[in-house]
């Protein structure tokens, strides 16, 4: 059985002493747990990128055995070059960072960025030793029609690279609709959507079983203990409550609650 993963995109918030006040927070509070919690559970924390070298060094004094993993919110798709406020992957994990998020709906959007870059970009998150949490996840208009797993399907399907694995791969399903709206989605629809996606993995990824799936869109402490025990949701990936390290740890500590 695999740890629950819970990530924490701290999106473009915070500034540089809250970032450090916000890090210190977290590791206090992972040095209060105890070793079922390690066992059960893996935090990650994707600071904005200029906030990555300060909040490492934060965790560099800290017990290594209490300390989250840190994560970056996008990658380039190329690995150098003229390439004007890129940040390569291997830039990343020259970092000490171990994650990357890749495709979330709004670099989708707002960037407009398509599945083939997504996946583009996991292959050189890969090449760098990262793993990559792919996001997917329909808009509200497309699940009210109907086309809600035919989306996330499409996005599957073109937003994963061949050099994909359990390992180094994490889904992350995020409903548009649901992402800082305070709209979660129903647990039954919830459960619908992991179990599509962990189907249509099985026959596509060696080892599928321990792939994760994650879901995101407004977890908060007092939703997250009947989501993560849903079947087939393997973490969370949090938005806003990942800023106030009380309620990222409350959501972390509800993976326990079974």
């Amino acid at each position: 059985m695999h740890k629950k993963l819970i990530a924490g995109n701290w999106k473009m918030n915070g500034s540089l002493g809250g970032a450090v006040s916000l890090a210190s927070a977290v590791c206090e509070a992972l040095q209060a747990r105890d070793a079922a919690f390690f066992d059960a559970v893996e935090t990650v924390i994707c600071p904005p990128f200029v906030h990555i070298l300060t909040v490492q060094s934060i965790l560099s004094r800290q017990p290594q055995n209490a300390i989250p993993a840190i994560g970056a919110q996008d990658c380039a798709v190329t690995d150098n070059g003229a390439h004007t406020g890129d940040v390569s992957a291997q830039m990343i994990a020259d970092l000490d960072c171990g994650y990357v998020i890749l495709g979330h709906s709004e670099r989708r959007k707002n960037h407009h960025e398509a599945s083939a870059l997504v996946a583009a970009k996991a292959a050189k998150a890969h090449e760098a030793g990262l793993v990559a949490i792919i996001c997917v996840g329909e808009t509200i208009e497309e699940r009210t029609a109907g086309q809600a797993q035919s989306v996330v399907k499409e996005q599957l399907e073109q937003s994963i690279p061949p050099s994909a694995t359990a390992k180094n791969t994490v889904i992350a399903y995020e409903p548009v609709w649901a992402i800082g709206t305070g709209n979660t989605a129903k647990p039954s629809d919830v459960l619908e959507m992991h179990s599509f996606i962990h189907e249509f993995l099985r026959p596509r990824l060696e080892h599928s079983d321990s792939l994760r799936i994650i879901y995101g869109g407004s977890v908060n402490p007092e939703n997250a203990a009947e989501l993560m025990a849903l079947r087939h949701v393997d973490g969370a990936l949090i938005g806003g409550a990942s800023l106030k390290a009380e309620s990222f740890m409350a959501i972390a500590d509800s993976c326990l609650l079974r």
